[in-house]
């Protein structure tokens, strides 16, 4: 019997939230068609606004945070990569080995302890704020649906009381209908109507200290960040000055992928071929040319220390051909400024109109870049002897193409 009497009060309720809905929309539907007044309030409606463009900013700033945080996660990372970078690059022997492992430690210990700090002083903050608006929006919906019954028990008891044939019994029901509705209607309004103003102000100085937060971690770590690479720069500089006038030798290295031109990266040659190694040559004493004064002077090629070997051997390779009369403007089957040949060993397929297309046993007349700036490393520029002793014509023929798919022959 208990059981039943449970099931029959849920029933109940089932039935009478059931019919307060139809009665709601009733009343509403009523009120849009202008059939029944809609009690106003403009004041609460204001306040109402302010809610709604109040949590709207908050939703935006709590995104924006995140964003913010997210960001500097991933600056932490690229930081903390590009230290192990120089790390890893850093060797035994150099002064101030020690100095930069610790300013780099120090350094993920600042991003960390930044991107701590803004999750304590602003995020949760942030969060804690965004919290009081749903129940606040709940309440406010709940108010919504009181007033809809406060307008429909008013109205019922109006139509009541109206009537041709009053019955006084349904019209003291009504009345106390009425009167229940008010009350819980009021209690609602009145609580939210000093919550709002309260919450809307509340809005500035929650504004104000978080971004002052924000700039304040943010100054700080800018502070501390600024001190460690001062650091870093002075034990860099130190390192600079100890080996600043030591000369080094220029090697050549194996290369297993054609050189970087742009962002174009050609297939590489087969390992083990001649021309998956490049060779550079430095003529640092140019001989003199056949049939030059004895006493006359070749200009020396820039110094090998402070220029690329490509660079250096193209220059030399420049002086070399104009003295010697080996190409250049000395030989008019050649193109103007022709240094050497290359045959190309393996074929080549252009990714772009400024390269040649290059078949295994191609030979390449090499000749010197109109802007010297333009030359990428292990890039070389030519054109075709084939095309040239067909067509003579250098600006149509010529391109650039990768020195290590090539081998030099005379």
């Amino acid at each position: 019997m208990a059981e039943m009497g449970s099931k029959g009060v849920t029933a109940g309720k089932i039935a009478s939230n059931v019919q307060k809905k139809l009665t709601r929309a009733q009343e509403k539907v009523l009120q849009k068609l202008g059939k029944a007044d809609e009690t106003k309030d403009e004041q609460f409606e204001q306040c109402v606004q302010n809610f709604n463009k109040q949590l709207t900013e908050g939703t935006r700033l709590q995104k924006d945070l995140r964003t913010y945080l997210a960001s500097v996660k991933a600056m932490h990372e690229a930081s903390k990569k590009l230290s192990e970078c120089l790390q890893e690059v850093y060797e035994p022997e150099w002064p101030g080995r020690d100095e930069a492992n610790k300013i780099a430690e120090n350094n993920d210990l600042l991003w960390m302890d930044y991107h701590q700090k803004l999750v304590d002083q602003a995020l949760l903050t942030m969060d804690t704020y965004l919290g009081q608006f749903p129940d606040i929006k709940s309440r406010i919906a709940k108010r919504g649906r009181k007033l809809v019954d406060y307008d429909s028990a008013r109205h019922h008891y109006e139509s009541l009381q109206t009537a041709k044939k009053k019955d006084e019994a349904k019209i003291a029901k009504a009345e106390e209908e009425l009167i229940k509705a008010q009350k819980v209607f009021e209690e609602m309004n009145v609580d939210l109507q000093e919550e709002l103003p309260s919450l809307w102000n509340s809005r500035v100085g929650f504004y104000v200290n978080t971004f002052q937060s924000i700039a304040g971690l943010e100054e700080n770590f800018h502070k501390e960040m600024s001190k460690l690479n001062q650091n870093l720069n002075d034990v860099l500089v130190s390192l600079e000055k100890q080996h600043g006038s030591n000369t080094f030798t220029v090697k050549a290295q194996p290369s297993d992928n054609v050189p970087e031109k742009g962002n174009k990266s050609p297939s590489p040659p087969p390992d083990g071929s001649p021309a998956a190694t490049p060779e550079i040559r430095v003529n640092h004493e140019p001989e003199p040319a056949s049939g030059a004064s004895p006493g006359a002077t070749i200009p020396k090629s820039p110094s090998q220390s402070s220029l690329p070997a490509v660079v250096v051997e193209t220059f030399s390779a420049t002086v070399n051909g104009a003295v010697e009369g080996s190409g250049g403007a000395g030989r008019l089957d050649l193109p103007p400024g022709f240094m050497f040949k290359v045959q190309a060993q393996h074929d080549y397929t252009a990714t772009d109109t400024d390269e040649l297309q290059l078949k295994a046993g191609d030979v390449v007349l090499v000749i010197p870049f109109q802007n010297p700036e333009e030359q990428d490393e292990g890039w070389l520029m030519g054109v075709k002897e084939s095309d040239w002793n067909d067509h003579k014509e250098l600006e149509k023929c010529r391109g650039v193409f990768p020195e290590n798919f090539t081998e030099r022959v005379q």
